[in-house]
């Protein structure tokens, strides 16, 4: 019996086979078993490697929103400056709310004593005589403005601080905006905000990989707490530097920490007329200004300080909507407009993609003189074809009405040009005011707002922001 069975299994080849395909099919499942399990975990690890490389933070919920009060101010200032630059940070300081401090280099005059208190608090930086490297340093100014932030730092006003925001005394920050960006970021992790100068020679000089301090930068707070621990030996080892924000970076550098670019914040490294920049401004919330004490009023007719107060109008009312372009065509005419929300609004009659009203019209120059390339962005030359000279429209007023926001743009000055002939003679000059309607809601993010244009042959053209539609170009 046991020979006849022998006989059949020798004899039945496919026996074997079967047995033999078992196997394949049991190891076979197990290795893709293992498979999956192995590049699944690579895979959860490897989304987690990729979240550190992100600055972008994943809100813990039990965790509070960050505020305004999460932000500390450090100001830096002159007793001598004062008098002339005092109203921009009034502009903008929000008192017993905003946090933070200014330091001079000496007491101020008695016509500003007692302090305002619509004025950040009033400190007097420390006496840099007593650093050994004293005798070495390229710029003892600059030195003492640096110091500044490990002076705030050592007042130990620093509770529940997220954040802290460097500036100048001749700096407007728009606060609303600054809060909404750092949100995004993690405040947990060691990070360095800012941006670059506008200019190439002001970044060649210095360095492109440092954020200038007058249009303000962001240290998180655990970076803080890295370098205060090194700040006087940073200035020791680099008191070869002239300037501040350039040995800010180098030491920042040593510390392992490299530069976040924000197109929001400002240095404005630029001279005469600013309307063209900030009627082009980048998609980016409007987070600081800078210099303007060296630029010309930003709204005809004014002076420096009207012109801050002014602006301040419309960003205490949205400033997620600051300067941001929106782009429509009236096609019955041939006209495109494009509103810079707050700020102002051209009118074309032509019709223009936004590819190229997104670049400003160059009626500024730069801080330094010499041969291109001038700007770090691309700019449009002043032009005299009434095909492409707008007509412009400066900001007037603002209201809420109907459970929206009003923004109104009167002409200030006659264009003096005939109408543009290509697009049907359709001319712009019985305009004189422009109504833009825009939602009570703040704009989210850094996303493109549309608009439509109504115009009925009247002197007033209303248009309407609103969100863009679905697979809409936005032309």
């Amino acid at each position: 019996m046991l020979l006849s069975l022998y006989n059949v299994m020798s004899s039945s080849p496919s026996y074997h086979t079967t047995i033999l395909c078992k196997y394949r099919v049991i190891i076979g499942v197990a290795v893709i078993f293992f498979l999956l399990v192995f590049f699944n975990q690579t895979y959860i690890n490897s989304q987690s490697f990729d979240s550190n490389i992100f600055t972008i933070k994943n809100q813990d919920p039990k965790e509070a929103a960050t505020n305004l009060s999460h932000l500390m101010f450090v100001l830096v200032g002159g007793s001598r400056t004062w008098k002339d630059r005092s109203i921009y940070v009034e502009s903008w300081w929000r008192p017993n709310v905003t946090r933070g401090n200014i330091f001079f280099d000496v007491e101020p005059s008695e016509e500003f004593q007692p302090w305002s208190r619509n004025f950040p608090p009033l400190k007097v930086n420390e006496d840099l005589k007593k650093l050994k490297i004293y005798p070495k340093l390229v710029n003892r100014v600059h030195t003492r403005i640096y110091r500044s932030i490990l002076e705030n730092y050592r007042l130990k006003q620093d509770e529940n601080v997220r954040w802290y925001v460097t500036g100048d005394d001749d700096s407007v920050f728009f606060v609303d905006n600054m809060v909404n960006v750092l949100s995004k970021y993690d405040h947990t992790e060691k990070h360095y905000i800012g941006m670059f100068s506008e200019t190439v020679k002001s970044n060649f000089y210095f360095s492109f990989d440092m954020a200038f301090g007058g249009g303000g930068y962001a240290l998180s707070y655990p970076l803080v707490k890295a370098l205060v621990e090194v700040l006087d030996e940073c200035i020791e080892r680099y008191h070869y530097i002239w300037g501040v924000d350039h040995l800010q970076s180098l030491c920042l550098a040593d510390l392992g920490v490299d530069l976040i670019l924000d197109k929001g914040f400002h240095q404005l490294d630029l001279r005469g007329d600013l309307s063209g920049f900030l009627s082009s401004h980048p998609t980016a919330p409007l987070l600081s200004f800078h210099h303007f004490g060296s630029l010309e009023p930003i709204f005809p007719g004014m002076d420096r300080p009207s012109s801050v107060r002014h602006i301040m109008k419309a960003a205490n009312v949205d400033q997620s909507r600051m300067v941001q372009q929106s782009i429509c065509h009236l096609r019955t005419t041939n006209w495109t407009f494009s509103v810079s929300w707050g700020y102002s609004v051209h009118v074309y009659e032509t019709i223009f993609p936004r590819s190229h009203l997104k670049c400003p019209i160059e009626t500024f120059h730069p801080w330094l003189g010499g041969r291109p390339p001038l700007y770090m962005f691309n700019t449009r030359r002043v032009s005299r074809n009434p095909c492409e000279a707008p007509h412009w429209f400066f900001f007037d007023s603002i209201e809420q009405e109907n459970g929206g926001v009003v923004t109104s743009y009167t002409r200030k000055f006659p264009r003096n040009m005939t109408s543009c002939s290509f697009s049907g003679n359709f001319s712009a000059d019985p305009l004189a005011s422009i109504r833009v309607f825009s939602p009570k809601t703040p704009k989210q993010g850094r996303k493109v707002e549309c608009c439509d244009v109504e115009y009925e042959g009247a002197n007033v053209a209303n248009v309407r922001l609103r969100d863009c539609r679905r697979n809409e170009i936005i032309a």
